[in-house]
């Protein structure tokens, strides 16, 4: 019989994400299962599929470890995704990838290497590890579950509850499904994390009584200037975090709304959406209109900033100094940061939120409480699922062997039949070979224990309800 291996038999959601090393069972492991395999040598017939170095981990940063000069070095923009995440794969640090970028927070979700993990993406996004890696996190197997679950429900929002990022990870589920980087592990911990944060959304008051942050920037922009409606406002932009903006700024019905955007016709669908006293523009004709704007809010997948100091400078002297309110919601910043330090220029980004978005959030935290405890309830089913579902190649595995066994006797038991055999002799021979075939390495492996392995002496007896004399 072949030799089965026993240091490479768990996947990526064994207790701290590790495979068996060296023939030990991980704390909370299966001992009864592991005399098992040992039992039923099989011809190598259980496959592992994942190395001990390869586990189930997430590794990131957020508004919480990191500030927003760090965080913009590490996003990625939607259009560089599927690059990224085959990328990853490519390099050998992961087996499987999700990577979720948003202007708060630049995760991956992975089976792989953390370390190796890690050193793909400074390289990728070509920065100095040293500078970041004092704000990255690194989870293993059920810190990962529960912080996907925790991100999914709004628990590690800046915005308590905020609904918005659950869609943001279907979206970045769904560019890793279409690139074949999510396997069997991140697509069962994902469709896991959807079911979690429907249910605690549902079943909790968590995202109740949330400001948005497109809500907070009407409020920002109206601690400047007394009436929006008097305001001429300027979108820099036309995907969904502007236009979640824009149409709470059209709710107050500005004076003109401009939607600037790239390609033109995005910029026009937008426009329709919003109703009267709304145009739009290319990204080109900025220089020549920014002066009008009393608001400006940006929010562009552009690596590089759109607004610079030189082009507002000349935007002050034109307005006469009059004061204008500017909202960077991108990461990468679209708009230079030293445009803040000029006088009559009001700049705030996606950090400067914080304060305002804190409405309502002593009822949040109370959901919130109740929401932490169905978190960590979930996390224990999906791990206890997992562990029965590893049992399953075994199970697979052995089934295979006996059915081996059987079509082995049976055409044994044929040629003897067409030989002229009497059927009665034949049966005999077929029932003795068969209960040969299927004894003989449980009988062997019972041979060769020695006097101290009594656990598998116990499971042999366990598994076939017998009495040995060790049994009390």
């Amino acid at each position: 019989m072949g030799n089965f291996d026993e240091t490479n038999i768990t996947g990526p959601f064994g207790e701290g994400g590790e495979g068996l090393k060296n023939g030990s069972l991980p704390a909370g492991g299966f001992p009864d299962t592991d005399i098992f395999r040992r039992f039923f040598c099989y011809n190598g017939a259980f496959r592992p599929t994942f190395s001990p170095a390869m586990q189930l981990t997430a590794i990131g940063l957020n508004h919480q470890t990191a500030p927003l000069s760090i965080r913009e070095q590490l996003a990625f923009a939607a259009a560089e995704l599927p690059d990224a995440v085959n990328s990853l794969l490519d390099s050998g640090a992961a087996r499987e990838a999700v990577i979720l970028s948003t202007c708060n927070r630049t995760e991956l979700y992975c089976v792989g290497a953390p370390e190796r993990i890690i050193d793909w993406l400074v390289a990728y996004q070509g920065l100095d590890a040293a500078e970041v890696r004092p704000y990255l996190y690194t989870y293993g197997c059920s810190d990962t579950i529960r912080h996907a679950f925790r991100v999914a429900c709004g628990l590690d929002s800046m915005v308590l509850g905020e609904p918005q990022i659950l869609g943001q990870i279907k979206d970045a589920v769904q560019v890793a499904q279409e690139q074949n980087t999510a396997g069997t592990w991140l697509n069962a911990l994902f469709q896991k994390t959807f079911s979690v944060a429907k249910e605690i959304r549902s079943g909790t008051a968590v995202g109740e009584h949330s400001v948005s942050m497109a809500a907070a920037s009407v409020k920002m922009a109206e601690q400047i200037f007394p009436s929006v409606s008097k305001l001429n406002v300027l979108f820099i932009g036309a995907g969904e975090m502007i236009e979640l903006v824009a149409t709470y700024f059209a709710a107050e019905n500005p004076r003109l709304m401009t939607v600037a955007n790239r390609t033109l016709p995005r910029a026009q669908e937008l426009c329709g959406k919003l109703g009267i006293n709304a145009e739009p523009c290319l990204l080109s004709d900025l220089p020549d209109i920014l002066h009008r704007y009393d608001v400006v809010i940006s929010s562009t997948a552009s690596p590089l900033p759109i607004v610079g100091k030189g082009m507002v400078e000349r935007v002050l002297k034109q307005r006469n100094n009059m004061p204008v309110f500017m909202l960077d919601l991108a990461v990468p910043r679209d708009i230079e940061a030293e445009i803040g330090g000029l006088d009559d220029i009001y700049l705030y980004t996606v950090d400067d939120m914080a304060d305002v978005v804190q409405s309502g959030k002593e009822a949040r935290q109370r959901a919130a409480a109740e929401a932490e405890v169905m978190v960590e309830q979930k996390v224990a089913e999906f791990l206890e699922w997992q562990k029965s579902r590893e049992n399953v190649p075994l199970i697979r595995a052995l089934r295979e062997e006996g059915e081996r066994a059987r079509r082995y006797v049976l055409e044994n038991a044929m040629r003897q039949l067409a030989k002229g055999t009497s059927p009665e002799e034949v049966l005999e021979r077929l029932s003795v070979q068969l209960t040969n075939k299927l004894l003989h390495s449980p009988t062997h492996t019972l041979s060769s224990a020695g006097s101290r392995d009594n656990e598998l002496v116990d499971a042999v007896a366990q598994i076939y309800h017998l009495n040995h004399p060790g049994q009390k």
